[in-house]
């Protein structure tokens, strides 16, 4: 995430002083205009760093919906998601508007709209360029999260449909941002599984910072993802994947299916290989911010449910102590 490259120092177990150096860090990300400078600075040293990108990324065919992983930043991914029937395109996440339309142009499709997840630079940089680049793009996101060049606000379980192939659920998943959102593209238009566009809320093996929610804000979030079909493609936000699968081998060190996943994404990532998408059915198996219910993970975090303890405020309470310990894993 970009804010974890805004100078700061180490810390073990965060303080009421780093809470609040850190939490004017993050208002000076968001709401002011040095946000958006150092976004745009980020980019440059991404551009330097990585001139074809962080990660080598092929597309997805589903019968004719393209999906299309943009490496942007250091670690983000946009997504193009195209109708080779009717050349419609919508972008999720444009963060940099520069390969966005490279790769736009590249597939020769007309830009429709952009689906953004939350308003932080890196997921929403792009959409006031793309907005002038394309003048009937629209932009799509929660007005509760000042998401820039917004034109079409959207509420929990709104339907978006682009001709007669692209249709999209939106879903208000709070926790990471006070508007976060998620789209799924249906899968049963076009008789195949349908795709989550996550943004970060969730990623493969992980789940995102509770910048702006507590845990049980972040914890029916999660439910919500856990709740769709187990065939559904997960595109996250971010290439996390091998960082969290060392953290989750920590947190349940003898779950065969985390390792098998770490052993794969090991190998793509010696290589720079995309390791999106994974299925939901997956993430329920290791991904230990969607299993707070299971008795084996509760063991290894030292917790157990209080006599008269509701289980969904156990579940939260388990959901926030694997959350303290990723940031602290993380920040090591």
């Amino acid at each position: 995430y970009a804010l974890n490259s805004w100078p700061r120092e180490k810390y073990v177990v965060p303080s009421t002083y780093w809470c609040y150096k850190y939490t004017c860090r993050y208002s000076l990300y968001t709401r002011t205009k040095l946000g958006y400078i150092f976004h745009k600075r980020q980019i440059r040293k991404a551009q330097e760093r990585y001139p074809a990108g962080h990660s080598r990324t092929q597309p997805t065919i589903i019968n004719g919906i393209k999906i299309i992983p943009v490496p942007i930043l250091s670690d983000n991914y946009s997504y193009v998601v195209i109708d080779t029937a009717s050349n419609m395109a919508v972008v999720v996440d444009p963060a940099d508007p520069q390969p966005v339309q490279a790769c736009l142009e590249e597939e020769g499709v007309a830009l429709q709209a952009v689906l953004c997840t939350h308003k932080h630079w890196d997921h929403s940089g792009g959409n006031r360029a793309l907005k002038r680049l394309y003048r009937s793009c629209r932009v799509y996101g929660n007005a509760m999260d000042n998401i820039p060049g917004l034109t079409h606000p959207l509420s929990d379980k709104d339907t978006i449909d682009f001709g007669a192939r692209l249709h999209f659920r939106a879903f208000y998943t709070p926790g990471h941002t006070v508007g976060h959102m998620i789209y799924m593209l249906d899968g049963r238009v076009i008789g195949g599984p349908s795709s989550l566009f996550s943004g970060d809320l969730v990623f493969l093996s992980g789940c995102g910072r509770m910048f702006e929610g507590n845990a049980s804000t972040m914890l029916s979030s999660l439910d919500t993802v856990g709740s769709l079909n187990d065939d559904t493609l997960l595109w996250p936000g971010h290439e996390y994947a091998e960082d969290n699968l060392l953290f989750a081998a920590e947190v349940e060190p003898c779950n065969v299916v985390r390792e098998q996943k770490l052993q794969w994404v090991l190998q793509q990532r010696g290589q720079r290989l995309c390791t999106c998408p994974s299925t939901l059915a997956e993430e329920k198996q290791y991904n230990p911010f969607l299993r707070s219910h299971s008795q084996d993970l509760q063991r290894a975090l030292g917790l157990q449910q209080k006599q008269d303890e509701d289980w969904t405020l156990y579940r939260a309470r388990v959901l926030e102590e694997l959350r303290r310990r990723k940031d602290i894993y993380k920040d090591r």
